[in-house]
């Protein structure tokens, strides 16, 4: 792509540098995009071929589904049959005869069913609620995308009407450590972010993680496919190893068969319970059993059908492929750098990696100073 199409400007940040403010610390892990050695985990991924992956919102998950249609079935079954059995069985056990057990069962029956059902019905409809919002975004939003064979990045700024390109080793990428204290002690929050100035607004997409290693471990499935170290989906989502060789690369049938197929295995093996295997039936059963990944893949197809359409066709056309005499290489910087922290991780294994960044990055401004 032209240059004049690029307008983001130059960052001072490099990786490594850290930004501290009031309550916690920005980690800067790009410009430019250096190995991290971490382990590539990606959930806000979606589409990934061999020219371009999608950033943003990653697949349908069956847990939301069976959190959205099972929780409410589950719900039902401890009011109505459940906790009157527990009542009736307490009744047995106090020696109670066949007319108080009955009672106690009718009792607590009548007296769950009307809250209960209000209950049941506020919490179905409050999942499905949450579930039609993620939906409609998921079919509006278009995802930031990839590009490793033009070694570009198309932003969709909110608002916007064209697309912004940027060159993939200008891109930005941080970690947020933040804690504040609170009635129940210090509470830690990390986040993700990538970004770029376009003229003096900074576009950024940013999100939650668990941890700081995970938060790493994000970044590292982008600079990983970017760089061709990552070349499928499976890799940095399937930590369960639920996918076969066949089998799309999205939550459905295929992952429940396979996970009963391996529980099976593993008890055969010795290797589990059959009490753990009488669980995970139990578990799915008060989850519809197959119905939330049945919902899965109504889902993707959903998305695939009517998704696609609001992409703006200079980003359709940005994301075909190219030829390989075309794709685009590599800074000598980015070479020689990424080398120099691959044989400082090596010497120091034990370093965090972003004190393995900043010394690199250290060692870089003495050179440019030197030079």
């Amino acid at each position: 792509m032209p240059n004049d199409r690029y307008n983001a400007s130059n960052q001072a940040r490099q990786a490594g540098d850290i930004e501290p403010f009031p309550s916690g610390k920005i980690t800067y892990l790009a410009p430019l995009p250096l190995p991290t050695a971490h382990p590539p985990y990606g959930p806000q991924i979606g589409e990934l071929n061999h020219v371009y992956m999608e950033f943003g919102i990653g697949s349908p998950q069956v847990f939301m589904w069976q959190v959205t249609v099972g929780f409410p079935f589950s719900a039902t079954f401890m009011i109505t049959c459940l906790f009157p059995a527990i009542a009736g069985f307490m009744f047995f056990l106090a020696g109670s005869g066949w007319n108080d057990i009955c009672g106690a069962i009718e009792g607590v029956f009548d007296a769950l069913i009307g809250p209960g059902s209000l209950a049941v019905f506020c919490s179905l409809c409050i999942h499905i609620g949450v579930w039609h919002h993620v939906h409609k975004k998921r079919l509006s939003l278009i995802p930031t995308r990839f590009n490793r064979q033009r070694r570009e990045v198309c932003f969709m700024p909110e608002g916007a009407t064209e697309p912004v390109f940027v060159p993939w080793e200008s891109l930005s990428a941080w970690i947020i450590e933040a804690q504040g204290a609170t009635q129940f002690g210090i509470h830690r929050q990390y986040g993700m972010g990538i970004g770029f100035h376009h003229g003096e607004t900074l576009t950024s997409v940013e999100f939650q993680c668990a941890g700081l290693p995970l938060a790493i471990s994000h970044w590292e499935a982008i600079r990983g496919y970017m760089e061709y170290e990552v070349n499928d989906l499976k890799s940095i989502q399937d930590l369960q190893d639920l996918q076969g060789p066949n089998d799309p690369p999205h939550e459905g049938l295929h992952t429940f068969r396979n996970a009963r197929a391996r529980m099976h295995q593993q008890i055969r093996e010795g290797r589990r319970s059959r009490l753990s295997g009488f669980f995970w039936y139990l578990y799915h059963v008060m989850t519809l059993w197959t119905i939330p990944n049945r919902l899965v893949e109504w889902e993707v197809r959903r998305l695939e059908r009517i998704g696609k359409q609001a992409l703006p066709e200079v980003m359709r056309e940005w994301s075909e492929p190219l030829p390989k005499e075309q794709w685009a290489k590599p800074s000598k910087e980015l070479l020689r750098l990424s080398k120099r922290v691959r044989q400082m991780h090596r010497r120091h294994p034990h370093w965090p990696i972003t004190e393995i960044f900043a010394a690199v990055g250290a060692s870089r401004h003495g050179t440019r100073q030197g030079a």
